[in-house]
């Protein structure tokens, strides 16, 4: 009779095991980027190889990846597409995609990723609960470590920010800088960005005007990098950006997170989802450690000094 007792615990325990196995399972998948930056291809690639290796995969599990080529009304006709699919899991890419889709869809597990500020954006109720279908990754990083290697760089005063209204990556970006101005003695200089045949025409008065020039994650001024950057080492004025795929197209300094381990951080907490965890019970994180990187191309153009004390605080290098 032991015996039978012992095979029946057995076979409970295995059907339980077999059972929790197949727990982690989608029929769809929607990916959602608001634009083709690097940034947003990167963290789809993070989120793809970490639900691959939990064999969620094609075939047997659809993905429906769309990017909306920085257009909110395509954005939101993907949220549509979305919607109608009825998906399992939703993963949205950059603020805008991420308040698109958690506008319009309630009744599906949300992760984003790429995301500056979620509780700012309203995306999420506090970091460690959302209160809603939604939980994900954010590339913020601390204003406090981005302004201590800046000002170790060069003895910058006036902080020209470049800036979207109403793109609220841009905006919490803005907001947070001009919260530590003071205890650094920089004067941080907000540089709104309507147009993007603005961005020529005020570009001779920032740089006449600032020491370093902040890009944010402004579309606007995405699809401007590589000229802001040329002029502004022309003019011998430093730039600087907490976004990975900026300082990779030209800005001076970035201290930024990974956009691939963000990526596969939010593919972890898509995994819990799908094994049965409510969003709202999963943290928003961001990561822990941050990549200092220093472009040595426009250095050179530039003939920008780099001291010895500012290398060692340099963990990546573009040449």
């Amino acid at each position: 009779m032991e015996n039978v007792n012992k095979m029946l615990l057995l076979a409970v325990l295995l059907s339980g095991f077999i059972l929790h196995s197949a727990e982690v399972r989608a029929e769809k998948i929607g990916i959602i980027m608001f634009s083709e930056e690097s940034r947003y291809a990167e963290a789809a690639k993070g989120i793809r190889d970490r639900l691959e290796e939990e064999g969620i995969q094609e075939p047997k599990t659809t993905f429906m990846e769309e990017h909306a080529g920085a257009n909110k009304a395509k954005a939101a006709e993907i949220v549509r597409k979305f919607a109608a699919a009825k998906m399992d899991l939703i993963f949205s890419l950059g603020t805008s995609a991420s308040m698109a889709v958690a506008r319009e869809i309630k009744d599906v597990p949300i992760v984003f990723s790429v995301v500056f500020d979620p509780v700012e954006a309203g995306l999420v109720k506090d970091w460690k609960s959302s209160g809603n279908n939604l939980t994900g990754t954010s590339t913020l990083v601390p204003m406090s470590m981005i302004m201590d290697n800046l000002i170790l760089l060069a003895p910058v005063k006036r902080l020209a920010v470049l800036y979207t209204p109403g793109e609220k990556n841009s905006e919490s970006t803005l907001k947070r800088l001009q919260e530590v101005q003071a205890v650094y003695k920089i004067t941080v200089l907000p540089v709104l960005i309507t147009k993007k045949e603005e961005i020529s025409h005020i570009l001779p008065e920032i740089i006449r005007t600032s020491d370093a020039i902040y890009l944010t994650g402004s579309n606007l001024v995405d699809s401007e990098v590589s000229m802001i950057v040329d002029r502004a080492t022309r003019g011998n004025v430093i730039t600087v950006t907490h976004l990975e795929d900026l300082a990779e197209k030209g800005v001076l300094l970035g201290v930024c997170s990974d956009s691939y381990m963000l990526g596969r951080l939010a593919g972890g907490k898509g995994i819990k989802i799908l094994k049965g965890a409510k969003p709202s019970s999963i943290p928003t994180d961001v990561l822990k450690n941050f990549s200092v990187i220093l472009n040595m191309k426009t250095v050179a153009a530039g003939g920008f000094k780099i001291s010895p004390d500012v290398m060692k605080k340099i963990t990546r290098t573009i040449e």
